[in-house]
């Protein structure tokens, strides 16, 4: 059977199909990045209006924050830094007497000066007053209260070395140590048994624990709390054998069972 096309009618060939759909796609395509780019201009327009409107508040901040920066650095370099030179600076004669003294020449009469001061510059009492929150103020701290330990001022000595803080395991643990010797020495026999305990727990080393271990075992034995005299003791026994303190410790472990 003959079959006709009507007249002016072409069948569409294959390529021309392929060629509308992608078009469709495409335009489909097109028109879903229109809608996400028009969010993102929305979003952006909605921001630049916020910093418009608050262009004052957000200068001012960054404006602060450079001002805090500015201020820090000049700090540190203009009053800080000269102030840490100057403290050291009258702090040397200080020192001097004070290593004097610890070597038993004229003791009390050169922790004095150590203390008040002599030739002209500063002692540790106004070296931690007027040089506080530099690093020889505060060492100044620890000095002054051992100085005011050996010549028998403890409540002094106690809030000296108070205020002395220091990331050196050694210092750290002597100055808690020292705070129980004043608190001994004032008959406060449970403070002192707690900073000796403090001591010999801060920063564990074969010189400074055996030490306050020894110190805190016979404080408790002499409140009767031998349990804890023996732990100490054992302790010592156990873990510093080889220290001076261990080589003396089996006879007080002997009183404290």
């Amino acid at each position: 059977m003959a079959t006709y096309n009507k007249r002016g009618y072409k069948t569409p060939k294959e390529k021309e199909v392929k060629d509308a759909v992608e078009d469709v796609i495409i335009d489909e395509k097109d028109s879903t990045t229109a809608e996400v780019f028009s969010k993102l201009d929305e979003t952006a327009s909605k921001t630049e209006d916020w910093v418009a409107k608050n262009q004052k508040i957000i200068i001012g901040f960054v404006g602060a924050v450079a001002l805090v920066t500015v201020g820090y650095l000049a700090y540190q370099k203009f009053i800080a830094e000269p102030k840490q030179d100057d403290a050291a600076n009258e702090m040397f004669v200080a020192q001097q007497n004070f290593e004097k003294a610890t070597n038993g020449v004229a003791s009390d009469s050169l922790y004095k000066l150590a203390l008040n001061g002599s030739e002209g510059k500063f002692g540790f009492v106004k070296i931690a007053d007027e040089y506080s929150g530099t690093d020889a103020g505060n060492l100044a701290n620890y000095y002054a209260g051992i100085a005011y330990l050996n010549t028998g001022k403890y409540a002094e000595a106690i809030d000296y070395l108070s205020k002395f803080s220091s990331d050196d395991m050694i210092l750290s643990a002597l100055a808690k140590g020292a705070i129980g010797d004043a608190h001994a020495e004032k008959n406060e026999q449970e403070d002192a048994l707690s900073f000796y305990v403090k001591a010999a727990e801060s920063n564990k080393n074969d010189f400074t624990t055996p030490r306050f271990l020894l110190k805190a075992g016979k404080t408790a034995l002499a409140l009767g709390k031998k349990e804890d005299a023996l732990k100490y003791f054992t302790d010592i026994k156990e873990n510093y054998e080889n220290t001076p303190e261990g080589a003396s410790v089996e006879a007080l472990i002997g009183l404290a069972q």
